[in-house]
């Protein structure tokens, strides 16, 4: 069966139904677009058929194009990848300025039948951009549903049309919200933003585009109209002209150049605007081509779409039963405990929120109520929401009340000893099928595990800051961790709608194994005498979230502190940063702790708001003279960490580089462009990596000297991607 099919009604309305079997959302396959084109063409050449209306077989329209093939666009173009991806889309292009057009004369504009699209739902990618090339768009009013183009998000930019079509509908200012930034609207919302043209009631939806296309309606759209005004100002318009001035300062400030995307795609827009709609056209596809021909907008789709979604559908999950979580228990109410509690509560989960006191208890779960309240605010939830919510969480200084978990999250404060203490208690009043995560950043699993009855059924769960915000969860196996523990941990991470990553217990883990090094390499360079502004945007033009010395006003000097103090304990003489301490130490004794006393690296003002970087910072560490290049800068900021991922996958922390790459980007926000480290790697490549690593140990020390496993990848010139490919696996 066709993903397409076609029923003409006696009414003279031809229905096309978007229907792609054995998928829950429709998306667009290469294989599709001569269905489509073909029953377009049969319903225009059919004097019986007086309009079309493009409607899908679901309770949604579409998802948007597969992006499994988009990811492999390049590779399947032929010797010439470019022209084959720039025929390929012009291709797409004709499909949809076919349905377009709608067989009017090319010169007068006259006759045509008219095609409207009915969107039961959600709409989103080429899920659009077919209703934009329609004359008339209806979606059902259904509060649930989104609708825009996100591609954005992973890395490329609307290609079939739509960022041309939506710029010059809505103008490029109003455009830029849902093309920059991916932003998404239910059906009034779109409606409102000039995006779509009706909203009705759901079982009124395909009556009311049926009786649109029956009323004989002008269907010749703007841009294809003689004297048509781009709505806001072409940029040879003074008005046109400020708007892309701001819009091109806006995705700079944003970006600041790391992202390939946005910049392509304002200047599809740009240079579209200056030209005719066919024109514009060609110039957009021109642009996606370059950006599909850019690594980065496949490595983006491969971790941020497809291998995201596959850790979240249990990839690496154990064969094991169901381990749904029914009850958790979460061991101490402080600023995590009370995120975990909201987060479960949200998923329907039954909670006990246990701290040593009935006050900070209750603190704990008013989280979810502060949480609910702005929700309500916002009109994303109700009362009754609220109330089911906190309706789930028991707040309670009773162990007692644990009684019937299956699962307990402890997250108390990161001391050995106390949570040993608080493992006891636990185990004395669950079951013993009760799987027991204990929520750490540093401490070892293992350890930690000493204290359990059960080492089997004893796991790290490793929560990201704020947990209501962070996509991230770290789930760290001990030596002893058994099958069903982590299943149970994976099951409950999915439950909460969160990324997992499963890693193998070794100090810091691996999302701050990694992140530690690059705030190290940032305070080094400081001592250096490097200009502190260079090391900060240098950082930002790499596309890390904040650079090294901001993170460390963030998380604050104090922790730092004490992870120094706690590693070089451990290491002994083996420990590698003493020069970074002299600096970290240094802030610490002048009570410089970070945005927490708005005082760090950072200057900040009476309400918080940083004002610039720290002028005592050069008394101390005067800025040398001489400046290293940019260049420099970044990689060591980037080695730092790359290094560590790749240590980490030698000595088997990592099992999965799926893995490593998406926990990157979603733990500690590593340079989203690139894919993660080892797709950063596979950009660069392993024997450029390799030599650029020997040029950094030589100049910087033994902390850059490439690991055994790139030199042997570098020497066979091997990708990690085409080496480590895992086989694909859900559960």
């Amino acid at each position: 069966m066709t993903d397409f099919t076609m029923n003409k009604g006696a009414d003279g309305v031809a229905i096309i139904t978007w229907d792609v079997q054995g998928k829950s959302m429709n998306v667009m396959s290469m294989e599709a677009w001569p269905v489509l084109d073909g029953l377009i063409d049969d319903a225009l050449a059919d004097d019986a058929v007086k309009g079309i209306v493009i409607t899908s077989g679901k309770d949604t329209f579409a998802g948007g194009m597969d992006l499994n093939i988009i990811a492999k666009m390049k590779e399947s173009a032929g010797d010439n990848p470019a022209k084959g991806l720039f025929d390929g889309l012009m291709g797409m292009h004709a499909v949809l300025r076919k349905i377009e057009r709608a067989g009017m004369d090319p010169k007068t504009n006259k006759g045509g039948k008219p095609i409207a699209a009915a969107l039961p739902g959600t709409a989103l990618g080429i899920g659009l951009e077919i209703p934009l090339a329609c004359h008339r768009i209806f979606a059902a009013d259904n509060a649930k549903a989104k609708i825009g183009l996100p591609e954005i998000m992973v890395g490329i930019f609307p290609g079939a049309g739509g960022t041309t079509r939506l710029s010059r509908k809505l103008g490029a200012m109003g455009a830029s919200p849902l093309l920059l930034e991916g932003k998404l609207n239910d059906p009034k919302k779109a409606k409102a933003a000039g995006v779509i043209d009706e909203v009705v009631p759901a079982d009124e939806l395909l009556d009311a585009a049926k009786a649109w296309v029956l009323s004989e309606p002008k269907i010749v759209k703007p841009w294809d109209e003689k004297g048509y005004k781009m709505p806001g100002g072409a940029p040879y318009h003074p008005a046109g002209f400020m708007t892309f001035v701001g819009a091109s300062a806006m995705v700079n400030g944003k970006t600041q150049g790391a992202f390939p995307a946005a910049k392509a795609l304002l200047s599809a827009v740009y240079e579209g605007a200056l030209v005719p709609f066919d024109t514009a056209l060609k110039i957009e596809a021109r642009w996606f081509t370059n950006i599909l021909m850019n690594p980065s907008s496949s490595a983006m789709i491969r971790s941020l779409f497809i291998n995201k979604e596959a850790l979240e559908k249990g990839a690496n999950r154990p064969d094991v039963a169901d381990q749904k979580v029914k009850k958790v228990g979460i061991i101490g109410a402080g600023m995590m405990g009370a995120g975990i509690a909201l987060v479960s509560a949200l998923a329907g989960i039954q909670v006990v929120l246990i701290d040593s006191t009935q006050e900070a208890a209750d603190k704990g779960k008013s989280y979810t109520t502060s949480y609910m309240d702005k929700g309500i605010s916002r009109k994303k939830a109700t009362e009754e929401k609220k109330e089911a919510v906190l309706g789930l969480i028991n707040a309670t200084t009773d162990y007692a009340a644990l009684s019937g978990c299956d699962l307990i999250v402890e997250a108390v404060f990161e001391d050995v000893g106390v949570k040993a203490e608080v493992t006891k208690k636990v185990q004395a009043v669950v079951g013993p099928d009760c799987i027991f995560a204990t929520n750490t950043s540093t401490l070892p699993i293992t350890e930690l595990a000493k204290a359990s009855n059960d080492a089997e059924k004893f796991i790290g769960i490793h929560f990201f800051s704020p947990v209501d915000k962070m996509l991230l969860v770290e789930i760290i196996k001990g030596k002893e961790t058994g099958s069903v523990a982590v299943a149970k941990a994976l099951d409950f991470v999915r439950q909460i709608r969160k990324t997992p990553i499963v890693v193998n217990d070794e100090r810091f883990f691996y999302a701050n194994r990694c992140i530690i090094p690059y705030i190290n390499e940032g305070i080094r360079m400081v001592k250096e005498g490097v200009e502190p502004a260079l090391i900060e945007n240098a950082a930002k033009l790499l596309g890390m979230p904040l650079g090294p010395l901001q993170l460390v006003d963030e998380t604050s000097v104090d922790l730092g502190v004490k992870i120094a103090k706690a590693t070089k304990a451990a290491m002994g003489d083996e420990y590698p940063d003493g020069e970074v301490d002299e600096v970290l130490f240094w802030m610490f004794d002048q009570k410089r702790l970070g945005r927490k006393s708005n005082s760090g690296f950072y200057s900040y003002d009476d309400k918080g708001k940083r004002t610039g970087l720290w002028e005592g910072l050069a008394a101390q560490y005067p800025v040398a003279d001489d400046q290293p290049e940019l260049t420099t800068v970044q990689h060591r900021l980037m080695f730092a960490q790359v290094l560590e991922a790749v240590r980490a996958l030698e000595e088997g922390v990592l099992e999965d580089i799926r893995e490593g790459d998406v926990g990157a980007i979603l733990g500690w926000g590593f340079a989203p462009w690139s894919g993660g480290p080892f797709s950063w790697l596979d950009i660069i490549g392993t024997p450029y990596a390799a030599e650029r690593c020997d040029q950094l140990t030589e100049e910087f020390g033994p902390r850059f000297t490439t690991p055994a496993l790139l030199r042997e990848m570098a020497d066979k010139n091997q990708e990690f991607y085409k080496r480590f490919a895992a086989a694909e696996k859900a559960a």
